[in-house]
């Protein structure tokens, strides 16, 4: 499979094959997992699950997932060694970082020499990453799909419906405590290209509740929305998202103001 990811991603061009490799590698690991039989207690959510079940224009970094069923646990140790495994075999050279506690279990990958290999750096300090985080005791209320995407290869993911994967990202502009751009980027697209989708109210009131937040905003998400949105350090949010743009000139479009009236 390396050699496949080479083949991909050489015609490209040199600043481009950073973020196409990347999500080669997303996808080979959400194989990996599909095959681990991991998406019976898991389901996808997050910016890369937006990106590939539903077209998303911008690349993201990590695979995050919340856990679907409490009947049948996860043993996060034993399905991050595989996953390890499974890169090598595939011909990956593989540093493995791995952590679990009570709320959340995380793995990062490191990918030796691919940046090299790409023609994207001679650094050896430099390498490609992809991080997994799973939410181990994930709010009530999402509702579940199975969508099959052919994306390098085909793959079957279980995932957040549309209205929970919106009712995510609000959380997300809600209670993070930074302003990261990539989700007032997400965040423009749905009240754009998903123009007319509402969020899952439950799952958002349950998420706000469960971090402290207050869940009466939910049914009034615009407006919380558009108070976070007035107080942001623009110039913080065109930097985070600059990089993970698939159409760089888009941003011209991205603004304060654009939101708020689209809110």
């Amino acid at each position: 499979m390396r050699d496949h990811l080479l083949q991909v991603v050489g015609d490209t061009p040199p600043e481009a094959r950073r973020n196409l490799a990347r999500e080669y590698l997303q996808v080979y690991l959400l194989r990996l997992l599909h095959e681990a039989g991991a998406f019976r207690p898991l389901a996808f959510v997050g910016g890369t699950a937006l990106r590939l079940l539903h077209r998303l224009p911008r690349f993201s970094e990590d695979l995050d997932f919340s856990a679907a069923t409490a009947a049948e646990p996860l043993d996060a140790e034993r399905l991050f060694r595989g996953l390890k495994a499974g890169l090598e075999a595939a011909g990956y050279r593989v540093g493995a970082r791995a952590r679990s506690q009570r709320a959340v279990a995380s793995a990062f990958f490191r990918f030796e020499g691919l940046t090299q290999a790409l023609g994207w750096s001679d650094d050896p300090r430099l390498a490609l990453a992809v991080k997994i985080e799973v939410d181990l005791r994930p709010p009530d209320g999402a509702r579940l799909e199975t969508t099959l995407v052919q994306r390098f290869f085909p793959v079957a993911l279980r995932h957040h419906d549309l209205p929970s994967l919106f009712a995510g990202k609000l959380h997300a502009l809600l209670a993070r405590p930074w302003a990261k751009g990539r989700d007032w980027f997400d965040l423009a697209w749905y009240l754009t290209e998903k123009r007319g989708t509402e969020p899952n109210l439950a799952l958002l009131a349950n998420a706000l509740a469960q971090t402290g937040g207050d869940p009466s905003e939910a049914p009034h998400w615009r407006e919380a929305v558009r108070e976070r949105l007035r107080r942001l350090h623009w110039a913080t949010v065109e930097r985070d998202v600059a990089p993970f743009a698939e159409r760089r000139e888009d941003l011209r479009h991205l603004s304060r103001e654009a939101i708020e009236k689209l809110l």
